[in-house]
């Protein structure tokens, strides 16, 4: 009777202390999920709050033309009035194909001179490097308006105001680009640039044989990524393009005039200079994320 008087506490003590344990796990789990649930819904809510001035555009171009400035959230009766009147007042088509060449042109020219400039800062060790460096990278702290005025001039010296090339040159290089591709470069393994040297292969041969293979995923989402930015670009297009009929952030502006705002046509217009940009983000969009895991940027 004394052996089961003194286990019986004990028994009776272990049983509590489990149910205490799985109270307490139970009460985790219950409160990781009630984070994880209002997580989710504040990451939805800001979601729709970024979506809902891309899905007014859409519903502005598809009211009629005379409700164009109507406040219901959906548009009925649904007209396509605006796209037609867009794609017969503007050469949309020729638009679209000479702002996508100019964007590809524009994105290769950051790529390359990227890639030369990261090797050469995560590569190589030379006297300034790192005061080099942080003036390069410290110009993307510039404003575009404080540099418009002198790029301007620039592109008016050399006469290619009214030019895709005037469009792109002042923007052949890019600090972010640089600044993207030096955080790869430098988790780039050392051990394959060894064995490469001991193959007998120059710093040339091994930037593209060895390094650019085995980037590919982050050239992708800077690719992308420049595409978007110079695709969306629209002041300086405007600013140094004189033809109406260039590139397609010229030919929103068309519909903006002193004489009144056609307001639909704009909003249609818009539209279809965000359909190709936005069917090339959602399909290709884990290379833009990949690409900002890998490096460690924010």
């Amino acid at each position: 009777m004394a052996f089961v008087t003194v286990a019986a506490p004990a028994a009776v003590s272990g049983s509590v202390n489990r149910v205490q344990s799985k109270s307490e796990d139970l009460a985790v789990g219950s409160r990781r999920r009630g984070g994880v649930i209002v997580g989710h819904v504040v990451l939805a809510l800001l979601a729709l709050f970024s979506m809902f001035p891309v899905y007014w555009m859409f519903a502005t171009a598809l009211r009629s033309p005379d409700h164009a400035l109507d406040q219901s959230l959906l548009p009925w009766p649904i007209s396509f009035d605006n796209f037609a009147y867009v794609w017969k007042t503007i050469p949309i088509g020729s638009m679209l194909l000479n702002t996508f060449g100019m964007s590809v042109l524009l994105a290769g020219a950051q790529l390359l001179i990227a890639v030369l400039a990261a090797y050469g800062f995560a590569m190589w060790e030379f006297a300034g490097r790192k005061l080099l460096m942080f003036l390069f990278i410290g110009s993307w702290l510039v404003p575009f308006q404080v540099t418009m005025i002198p790029n301007y001039v620039l592109v008016s010296q050399m006469g290619l105001l009214g030019t895709v090339g005037g469009v792109v040159v002042p923007q052949l290089a890019g600090a972010f680009a640089v600044l993207l591709m030096v955080q790869h470069m430098r988790a780039f393994p050392r051990e394959l640039l060894e064995a490469s040297q001991l193959d007998g292969r120059s710093s040339w041969s091994t930037l593209w044989t060895v390094v650019v293979p085995n980037m590919k995923p982050a050239l992708a989402a800077l690719g992308i990524m420049a595409f978007i930015s110079a695709w969306n670009e629209y002041l300086w297009p405007s600013l140094i393009m004189r033809q109406g009929d260039a590139l397609i952030q010229v030919g929103v502006r068309s519909f903006l005039t002193a004489e009144g705002n056609n307001w639909g046509a704009t909003m249609a217009a818009a539209g279809l200079a965000c359909v190709p940009v936005l069917l090339i983000y959602v399909f290709l969009q884990r290379y833009v994320v990949d690409a900002f895991v890998r490096s460690g940027l924010k």
